[in-house]
């Protein structure tokens, strides 16, 4: 039996083996409370996208402001006043500001890794299918045997060399459809900076999946 925590979903996970019942799971999870409570604890809070709450845009933290409703404005609109923090207007009616948002980020998400992609393509002579943006917990990015691509709509909020080497590392995909050698060199030739976007998601990733949490 295995135990973990995961950060992404804030849930307790238990792996048991075919031959195990849930009686034996369930003494087994009550030997390790002391751990999970532990690491529960020490998980930082959930930021829900809430009026002058905070989240990153492009590794910036940006204020988040609901403006109302106003004639003649965009849906959602960034903003950096002089000498202070960004910030990012979401008009319209509060009760969907927050969904206004997250839809916004996702489209701006679309809109870079597209370009990305498509950047990185051009310049290894390759050629991506479809190209789609999820809230995906596992991984940061996906090709397909047929060439699509996926990616988390999160990493709009990671600095953009960071969405730049998780588009790179798909598109490498393209001509190899594994991690060997090969497949490593032809994403270094493409992407410089892979070793230092790889540590960032190791030691930062997680921690973007706790904005726009849902009360």
């Amino acid at each position: 039996m295995t135990l973990r925590v995961s950060r992404t979903n804030r849930a307790v996970i238990v792996t048991l083996p075919m031959q195990c019942d849930l009686r034996q799971a369930g003494e087994f999870l009550k030997t390790q409370l002391d751990w999970v409570r532990e690491r529960l604890t020490n998980m930082p809070e959930l930021q829900p996208f809430t009026n002058d709450g905070l989240v990153p845009l492009r590794g910036r933290p940006h204020r988040i402001i609901f403006a109302g409703c106003r004639r003649k404005m965009a849906v959602v609109r960034p903003y950096t006043p002089l000498g202070k923090h960004p910030e990012i207007y979401v008009y319209g009616g509060t009760e969907f500001a927050s969904r206004r948002l997250r839809d916004w980020l996702i489209s701006e998400a679309r809109k870079d890794l597209t370009e990305r992609v498509r950047w990185h393509a051009n310049n290894l002579s390759l050629r991506s299918g479809k190209l789609s943006v999820r809230d995906q917990t596992s991984r940061w990015g996906s090709c397909s045997s047929a060439g699509n691509l996926s990616f988390s709509w999160r990493l709009i909020m990671a600095p953009p060399q960071i969405l730049d080497y998780v588009a790179a590392h798909e598109v490498c995909h393209l001509a190899e459809m594994n991690h060997s050698s090969r497949f490593w060199a032809l994403v270094q030739k493409t992407c410089p900076q892979t070793e230092e976007a790889k540590q960032w998601l190791q030691v930062y990733g997680l921690d973007l999946h706790r904005y726009g949490a849902e009360n």
